[in-house]
């Protein structure tokens, strides 16, 4: 939405969130919304995101309004930020809670005379974060916690309860979608999320994900496997279908909505470590995750079905975009059967599951 002057919106109770600009982020840190809903139950909670991130916003309950963030990625644009602060002004906040650990995000809370403005330390954001806290690099935490954390006073200590991740989609939202990309209700799905915005590295590749789908639909033909991603992830969904002929290749051709929707369809999701894993592990559906230069202990999925795939080689994680070694073998030695062999007994009675 964009803002205005309005009267009213100071009567309402307000909490801002200042959303991480990586839609797997903003997945993550859903239960921190859950738990500030729990301490502020009269207060509405705003979201302010990029338009990357919105559409999985639309899935949160704790939601109430989202704000699209009008800044261009990387620009300090101080006199926007100004402008834009004043109409935060506006709507009355009682406390902020930003996430990115950058400067210019803590800068907007500030502008906008928001007494409680919660973050981590980040780039040195002392003043402008007045309920600091501070990440301890020597202890390992997952990005869950590590945001959930926000909704308790500063202290070394996870906290004691974390719920899960939650996103929601209405049936009728499920259905439209499934119209919409021209598959059907009728009979069992299952996506796959071949893409990484981060990069290469984090890819198994294509010939991997063609070999299960045809392993899939030689076990059970009436499955319907679609490829879900953005535009840039189509070429290498293209060449998936090209062994596999039988998938709906729709990276690119699906609005994020849309692709949440359809997950939330699925009998399954098999995915690299990316956004669309942790909106499939959110949506609680069956997840299959591959992970090769990143660290499946840093960010898990949490579907009450879970399968993480990970070779553990002692080159990875690097958590580089591109293989530093060239030979990518975390990735091109994790056998398609593996993932095979966790997702067959979902699929002993598809109608059942389904």
């Amino acid at each position: 939405m964009s803002l205005h002057a309005d009267s009213g919106l100071a009567k309402t109770k307000r909490l801002l969130i200042i959303s991480p600009n990586w839609i797997g982020d903003m997945v993550m840190a859903q239960p921190l919304l859950q738990l500030l809903k729990l301490q502020y139950a009269d207060h509405a909670i705003d979201v302010l995101a990029p338009t990357s991130v919105a559409p999985v916003l639309k899935a949160m309950a704790e939601v109430d309004t989202i704000l699209e963030t009008p800044f261009k990625h990387g620009a300090l644009q101080l006199r926007e930020r100004w402008r834009y602060a004043r109409m935060l002004r506006q709507r009355g906040y009682a406390a902020a809670y930003i996430l990115p650990n950058t400067l210019k995000f803590a800068l907007l809370p500030w502008m906008a005379g928001i007494k409680k403005r919660v973050g981590y330390k980040g780039e040195s954001r002392y003043g402008l974060i007045n309920v600091m806290h501070f990440d301890d690099k020597t202890k390992s935490r997952s990005m869950v916690p590590f945001y959930a954390a926000l909704a308790c006073a500063p202290s070394p200590q996870m906290p004691a309860h974390v719920p899960k991740p939650c996103l929601s989609v209405r049936d009728e939202q499920k259905h439209a979608a499934l119209n919409q990309v021209g598959l059907s209700a009728a009979q069992p799905l299952i996506c796959f999320a071949p893409g990484a915005e981060f990069g290469n590295a984090k890819r198994w590749p294509a010939s991997h994900f063609a070999a299960l789908a045809n392993t899939i639909l030689q076990h059970h033909p009436e499955i319907q496997i679609a490829l879900l991603g953005s535009p840039k992830d189509a070429s290498v969904c293209e060449e998936i279908q090209a062994l596999s002929p039988q998938v709906y290749q729709l990276a690119g051709k699906t609005r994020l909505d849309q692709a949440v929707a359809l997950m939330s369809s699925s009998l399954a999701v098999v995915s690299n470590d990316s956004g669309l894993l942790h909106i499939a592990s959110a949506l609680n559906r069956p997840v299959m995750a591959i992970y090769g230069s990143t660290d499946p202990d840093h960010a898990p999925p949490f579907s009450d079905i879970a399968h993480s795939f990970s070779l553990r080689l002692p080159c990875s994680p690097c958590k580089q975009r591109e293989c530093p070694l060239a030979h990518h073998d975390c990735m091109q030695k994790l056998n398609p059967d593996l993932v095979w062999q966790a997702l067959k007994p979902l699929l002993t009675d598809v109608n059942v599951c389904h």
